[in-house]
């Protein structure tokens, strides 16, 4: 969802905005927290709202700007999780009261995305918690990315959830709550790798790093790398396929995409050990520019549900990864 975020580029791979923003309000299903399932499948087909650019990537859940779903909006419920008091709704700082109205862009499975129509995802749970702690409902509306600022400018929806970077642009048209979704990118070796877990033993002459042609996981790599060999593969599990059979010695790649391939292919990969992820961001809420009241209850509900372990449950259930170490200030 990772300027940072204008999503030109994501991470895991090329988004190519498109068309004419057309929103359509979809239901959060409400304590339904089946719906939010992680993707356990093929590692490249995941994209993700967040971080530095404006990509998911190309083979995302659906074409999420021109699904049908019901327009009506529904009771939100915590899917499973406790969150954090966030204060009555009339003192919210929501545009209509009893609703929590929320822009996304439903094509970043696990992130966010559509489940046989139905909004689902980590976003998508932490949004219902969000919701029950306010006592409000919660509706979705599903746009194309490139239409989430300027609607929530046009004060189409009280949040823009899609994980984005406060960068010094975004921050003089919107205002931003505390970060609500790590993006933490790694190095994976071979199951069997015992050599030195630090950077200087994959940068050398020599050495093949793989990494998702076109993502900034790919700069990401010749950075950290810059004596070793980068070579850019169009899909991610061939940057897996290539360490797993010797003929690279390590893959860039984010974290949660990693446990996925792991977990559809026991024994084959694993993270290295280094001392720290190779590049660690966070997303945050957007918010209507001067919403303070709003910024507040999000800012309390975070920190509630970061202390209490609702962020880590979901970002476990939902990523299938470990939750990375979160900013303080709480």
């Amino acid at each position: 969802m990772p300027a940072s975020k204008n999503r030109a580029l994501r991470r895991r791979g090329v988004f190519a905005a498109v068309g004419v923003v057309a929103a359509l309000v979809l239901t959060a299903c409400g304590g339904d927290s089946n719906n939010s399932a992680g993707s356990a499948g093929s590692s490249s087909s995941a994209g993700s709202a967040g971080s530095s650019s404006a990509a998911g990537t190309s083979s995302s859940a659906g074409s999420s700007s021109s699904a049908g779903s019901s327009s009506s909006s529904s009771s939100a419920s915590a899917s499973g999780a406790s969150g954090g008091g966030g204060g009555s709704a009339s003192g919210a700082g929501l545009m209509e009261s009893g609703t929590l109205t929320v822009g996304m862009n439903l094509q970043f499975k696990p992130e966010m995305y559509l489940d046989n129509g139905k909004p689902a995802g980590y976003d998508v749970d932490l949004l219902n918690a969000l919701a029950n702690s306010m006592g409000v409902k919660l509706s979705v509306q599903n746009l194309d990315f490139n239409g989430l600022i300027p609607g929530l400018q046009a004060k189409k929806f009280d949040i823009v959830s899609v994980g984005l970077t406060p960068n010094p642009d975004r921050k003089k048209v919107i205002d931003f709550s505390r970060s609500y979704v790590p993006y933490s990118s790694v190095l994976a070796v071979k199951a069997d790798y015992s050599g030195p877990a630090t950077i200087d033993a994959f940068n050398t002459g020599g050495t093949t790093i793989t990494a998702l042609q076109g993502s900034s996981d790919e700069t990401l790599a010749k950075t950290s790398f810059p004596k070793a060999e980068i070579q850019g593969l169009s899909d991610q599990n061939a940057t897996l396929l290539e360490v797993q059979t010797g003929r690279a010695k390590g893959a860039v790649l984010e974290d949660y995409l990693l446990a996925q391939y792991v977990k559809a292919n026991k024994n084959s990969v694993k993270q290295a050990d280094l001392p720290k992820p190779l590049s660690l961001s966070y997303g945050s809420w957007g918010v209507q520019k001067g919403n303070t009241k709003l910024v507040s209850t999000l800012d309390t509900f975070l920190c509630k549900s970061q202390s209490d372990g609702t962020l880590a449950k979901l970002y476990q259930k939902d990523f299938g990864a470990s939750f990375p170490t979160m900013p303080g200030g709480c």
